[in-house]
């Protein structure tokens, strides 16, 4: 299964348990990047109108996601 996906042009980004045997190498950069998107999701989820989408249009929700993004990237 491993192959397969390999064979697809793909690669490791989530390093592995130390205590493996077989350890892959995995894309230290690109982790790093998924890690600071993922940090600024859990931001974004802090406001209490993004986390229950209580937004009634996708437009409003798009304007109040770019709204809090400028918040947090302002702080």
């Amino acid at each position: 299964m491993v192959d397969s996906i390999r064979a697809q042009g793909t690669c490791v980004v989530i390093p592995q348990c130390r205590n493996r045997f077989d350890r892959r190498p995995f894309d230290g950069a690109l982790f790093k990047a998924r890690h600071l998107i993922e940090n600024f999701f859990c931001k974004l989820k802090e406001f209490r109108r993004i986390a229950m989408r209580s937004d009634k249009t996708d437009r409003s929700l798009a304007a109040m996601i770019h709204l809090t993004a400028a918040i947090i990237n302002s702080r």
